[in-house]
């Protein structure tokens, strides 16, 4: 099998290298932080950074290229352009959450989605981890990247509108999360517009305006922009 080193202990650092030692890569010891790691890309066939978007360009910097060695980052919204000055490159981005390392382990292993560009070594990480690759262009990364942050992170930042609103009125959360589930069972099944329901979705403006009028005033930019949005996708203009 082949063998890797990953610069960054954090969540999705550490879920990595355990998933892989899981499937039966040489895992090399993580560099400490602030250590030298210069030499980090020696003696091994991948080399991941797994640091925060920020800094991944310098640390690639500070790593002497190895002929041997793909140098590989996790970011969803970067290019390959950040690694410089290595001459085998390589993006592998997980299409899932990692919360942690343990929990992220399991899902890298779950045969999810991966964002690869690069170095073929990156698709020979996710078929090992029993993944799924697609290919993502240099100069559309950022555009595939908000595409998983609205479906990821916008969807729980809603969910958290949702919980509140229910609280309000007294209404358990766990209920609307059986509504969660059915919802995306029916995106699943016949796509969004489709599925698509509701007082918007049918052109019930007296509905809406009895929500914002109910809903607290810090509620309601939030409704009104995704009722729109809502409009939108049934093919209706305005709000």
């Amino acid at each position: 099998m082949p063998s890797v080193r990953i610069v960054g202990a954090g969540r999705a650092g550490t879920a990595m290298a355990i998933a892989l030692r899981e499937v039966g890569w040489d895992v090399e010891p993580f560099p400490v932080r602030d250590a030298d790691v210069s030499g980090a890309a020696g003696g091994v066939d991948l080399l991941v950074l797994a640091t925060p978007d920020g800094v991944i360009d310098e640390v690639a910097r500070a790593v002497e290229p190895a002929t041997d060695a793909v140098v590989a980052h996790l970011a969803g919204s970067l290019g390959l352009d950040v690694l410089e000055p290595h001459p085998r490159r390589a993006a592998i981005h997980p299409l899932v959450a990692l919360p942690d390392g343990a929990t992220g382990a399991r899902r890298l292993r779950s045969g999810g989605w991966f964002a690869v560009a690069g170095d073929e070594l990156a698709r020979r990480v996710v078929a090992d981890l029993g993944g799924r690759p697609f290919e993502v262009a240099d100069d559309k990364r950022a555009l595939y990247h908000a595409a998983a942050v609205v479906a990821s992170n916008h969807l729980v930042a809603l969910l958290g509108q949702a919980e509140r609103i229910a609280a309000t009125a007294g209404v358990p959360f766990e209920a609307l999360l059986d509504l969660v589930g059915s919802t995306l069972a029916n995106v699943v099944e016949l796509g969004p517009a489709s599925a698509l329901t509701g007082p918007a979705a049918r052109g019930d403006d007296a509905t809406i305006r009895r929500h914002l009028e109910a809903l607290d005033e810090t509620e309601r930019s939030a409704y009104e922009v995704m009722a729109a949005e809502a409009a939108r996708l049934a093919g209706r203009n305005g709000r």
